[in-house]
């Protein structure tokens, strides 16, 4: 429900007397972000007048509610959101994809990682104050100095995981500060202009693309199940990758991402799908065999009747839900009780068993990255003749490459928002130009380009840094140790079953011996046409041991505030390596194929190790992307592939790899 019109309208009455003091207008005052220290503020035409909203809010708050917690995610507790869950954004103006907001009666604050603090300043106007930080440690402090004991901290428990609902009370229980769930979401009650569900439906993934039927990953996932020890008798899907997984389907109801409002409640011998059923054609009907009800038979249920169902199963005797917790949300969650109807674990036997590839999705998965590489390099190709030109800005660039992939076999899009950013903006680690904050390319500074594209074979996602006048040493060192990092993990040889935690360094050590570093992670899992971050894989602490079969983006970077920023990013499969002694040992080969900016490149603090590395991979991609551009009869484009995949140790290089042989060997046994 929203509210009356006649209300509304006395409220933007109180708003334009109240703007004023938050600096509603942006006048008198100049630069890209907010300055709430003037009188009057000042704010830049990026930020957004939340004076009503937040008026809204508290009144629906009283009496009871003494601070609303906004986070940023959906009730599937995705990364990536559809427009009609962008709360977080609706309510601050801020629309990066990570943080959090409070709400009192009298503040209203947002936390926030490094990458997006400038982002935040551009964006909000002066009704919010920003907290650098992300820790719920932090917000908890925050809450208990700013709402007394015995208030009520309300929250939306299908916005909030099992594990963050459990870190926030676990700090507020102890200082009797009570965190409720209110199922009705205040935010959606006041914002008018919600967008709708998307009207798209449901589709299937072509059986080209499949090896394994949904029917056999039912029986791949049962057997998970009865192999448990503790005995689960249903087990319940909650991420949206994790049902459109099981049943090869793909959805259009979230930006970049091709999945669908679901949930799946699995037994061994039902099955619940959980969709707006009026988007699943009589073709799909057929496919899920929904008319019956054996055990291979998906039953389609309404997607908000999820509760309701889930508390009918649980009444019956002797049924034990298994949940991974990382992607269960609350209000799921606190249904499932006495505690022995209950089986947790971090990641879901579906989330485990999909980060693994088999042969169809491994060999698919790369030829998409083929693909991609040639849109790529069309991209780089073009700008490096028309940035001197100067007619080329971030969203051109953009643009263009988006173009270039739309053109390419089993498009079906980007895979994210593209990162287009040059000088001070590729300091920023995930900006997206737009029509306010797009500068035009110059031979004067690096641009750095985060993209990748959606296929029904793949997804992909790469970055490169360039500069096409002449990068100063600071840059091209910079440039170099983020690409020894690259390498470095690329190359390394681990036990299958190695954290990617106990790698990630690797690709920071080169960057630590002289006092630099990034602060964002070093990579993470990629998907075949799914999510282009895909847990459980990846280099953080809270992912799953590498396997054979599993893709990850390898992506160490620098940033340089106010001036530049580098990030080198390519996507690897872990494949078996030969060692002298032992077995079960892996490592990486790099799929995506796009050479690095030589120019940027200083070959004489790499090692003959990582030189003997970079021409390997010029190597290949002269091999597997080269034909590709002759099939596609891009003859300019292979041209300049093949001027900029000349191998470094040829000619005089050669003969200083001879030399630093012989050097070894003449060196005093001491010495070595």
């Amino acid at each position: 429900m929203t509210f009356p019109g006649w209300i509304l309208a006395l409220l933007s009455c109180l708003v334009a007397l109240k703007g004023e003091q938050y600096g509603v207008h942006a006048d008198g005052g100049a630069g890209s972000e907010r300055n709430c220290s003037i009188v009057p503020p000042y704010l830049p035409p990026t930020a957004v007048n939340t004076t009503l909203r937040l008026f809204q809010l508290r009144a629906s708050m009283k009496p009871n509610i003494s601070a609303y917690i906004i986070p940023a995610t959906d009730a599937h507790l995705s990364e990536y959101i559809a427009p009609r869950d962008a709360r977080l954004a609706w309510m601050t103006g801020f629309t990066g994809s990570a943080g959090t907001a409070v709400v009192t009666q009298d503040k209203a604050v947002l936390w926030t990682d490094s990458r997006y603090w400038v982002q935040a300043e551009r964006q909000m106007d002066c009704n919010w104050a920003l907290e650098r930080d992300v820790s719920i440690t932090s917000i908890t402090n925050w809450l208990i100095r700013e709402v007394n004991e015995g208030d009520q901290v309300g929250i939306d428990p299908f916005l909030f995981s099992v594990d963050t609902f459990a870190a926030y009370n676990t700090k507020l229980a102890p200082a009797k500060r009570i965190l409720t769930s209110i199922t009705d979401n205040l935010v959606d009650k006041i914002w008018a202009e919600r967008p709708p569900l998307p009207p798209d439906n449901l589709t299937r993934l072509p059986d080209d693309f499949i090896e394994r039927t949904w029917q056999n990953k039912v029986d791949q996932i049962r057997g998970q199940m009865m192999d448990n020890p503790y005995n689960p008798t249903a087990l319940l899907l909650s991420a949206l990758d994790e049902t459109a997984w099981l049943f090869n389907l793909r959805g259009n109801d979230i930006p970049f991402n091709p999945f669908f409002y679901s949930y799946t409640l699995l037994t061994f011998d039902k099955i619940w799908l959980f969709v707006h059923t009026e988007r699943v054609t009589e073709e799909l009907r057929t496919y899920l065999n929904s008319s019956c009800s054996d055990s291979y038979c998906v039953q389609l249920l309404q997607y908000d009747s999820v509760r309701s169902h889930l508390m009918k199963y649980l009444e019956e005797a002797g049924v034990r839900v298994w949940v991974g917790t990382e992607y269960t949300n609350q209000a799921l969650y606190e249904l499932i009780t006495p505690e022995e109807k209950l089986l947790e674990s971090t990641y879901s036997p579906v989330l485990t068993t999909k980060a693994v590839k088999d042969q169809t999705e491994r060999k698919i998965l790369k030829a998409a990255h083929i693909r991609d590489a040639v849109a790529v390099m069309q991209l780089l190709h073009h700008l490096e003749r028309s940035v001197p030109e100067g007619r080329e800005t971030e969203l051109t660039a953009a643009e263009f490459v988006n173009e270039c992939r739309s053109k390419q076999q089993y498009s079906r899009g980007p895979s994210f928002e593209t990162i287009s950013a040059s000088g001070p903006n590729a300091a920023l680690a995930h900006y997206s130009p737009s029509s306010e904050t797009s500068r035009k390319l110059s031979v004067d500074e690096m641009y750095l380009v985060d993209s990748g594209g959606q296929y029904l074979d793949g997804t992909t996602d790469i970055t490169r840094t360039v500069h096409w006048g002449k990068p100063t040493d600071r840059q091209k060192e910079a440039f170099t140790r983020v690409l020894m990092g690259n390498i470095e993990i690329s190359r390394t040889i681990f036990p299958a079953g190695t954290r990617g935690v106990n790698i990630e360094m690797l690709g920071r050590r080169a960057l630590w011996e002289v006092g630099l570093n990034y602060g964002h992670g070093t990579g993470h899992g990629v998907g075949n046409y799914f999510g282009v971050h895909e847990w459980p894989v990846g280099f953080q602490s809270n992912n799953i041991p590498f396997q054979e079969g599993m893709f990850t983006s390898i992506e160490p970077g620098y940033y340089k505030e106010n001036d530049f920023g580098i990030r080198i990013e390519d996507v690897a499969l872990t494949v078996p390596a030969t060692t002298k002694y032992g077995n079960n040992y892996l490592t990486f080969e790099t799929v995506s194929l796009v050479p690095y900016d030589r120019k940027l490149i200083n070959t004489s603090i790499l090692s003959l190790e990582q030189l003997l590395w970079l021409d390997s991979y010029y190597q290949d991609i002269r091999n597997i992307v080269g034909p590709e551009l002759k099939s596609q009869g891009l003859t300019e484009i292979h041209d300049w592939m093949m001027k900029n995949t000349e191998p470094f140790l040829k000619d005089g290089s050669s003969a200083v790899v001879s030399s630093i042989s012989l050097l070894l060997l003449l060196l005093p046994v001491s010495l070595l």
